[in-house]
């Protein structure tokens, strides 16, 4: 049995796309996953099935949600152990608090352009004082915002005019990612 994580782009926020974790998860079962189980109401799904393949379940549970609710949810998957590894690659293992560290889960690695834009973001706000730094290795970008997310000068610019390929994924602080980590039980 594999374990796969689902992270759903975008839901319950702000009102939008509003999709109850209750009736996603009797949705995914009814689809053929076993042990499915939520975490919090921000689209963050840990599931089961024999020989689960993460992008076929990304694309899948997309489907499922689109046929059943009729919203284009943009879905990344990963299995457990990628999960976990995002954990043992955080750049930042130094900062104590897991909630000052997100992670940007991407549908592919930046492009050199992108990249080059995200460097010219952290110069900017490294020039105005902040502390704020990201790191970005292959299909995870890492923000670190030892002030806070909601006053990380870096996070809006990266939310608003950052590199775009990064628009098409979603992220986790670190503690949820723990805490999904720990839901796959490894």
């Amino acid at each position: 049995m594999a374990t796969v994580v689902a992270l759903l782009r975008g839901v319950n926020v702000g009102g939008r796309n509003t999709v109850p974790m209750a009736d996603l998860r009797r949705l995914l079962a009814e689809a053929g996953y076993q042990r499915v189980r939520t975490y919090i109401q921000s689209g963050n799904v840990v599931l089961d099935q024999p020989r689960a393949r993460p992008a076929a379940v990304a694309a899948h549970v997309h489907d499922v949600i689109a046929g059943h609710l009729g919203l284009d949810i943009p879905v990344i998957a990963l299995s457990s152990p990628a999960l976990s590894a995002v954990i043992a690659a955080n750049p930042y293992g130094d900062e104590p608090d897991p909630r000052r560290v997100h992670v940007f889960f991407l549908p592919a690695p930046l492009d050199a352009a992108s990249r080059a834009r995200l460097d010219e973001a952290q110069a900017a706000v490294a020039a105005k004082g902040s502390r704020d730094r990201v790191h970005a290795a292959g299909t995870t970008m890492y923000l670190h915002t030892p002030d806070g997310f909601g006053r990380s000068d870096l996070a809006s610019a990266l939310m608003t005019r950052g590199p775009g390929a990064h628009r098409a994924g979603t992220a986790r602080n670190l503690a949820t990612v723990a805490a999904l980590v720990a839901l796959c039980g490894t």
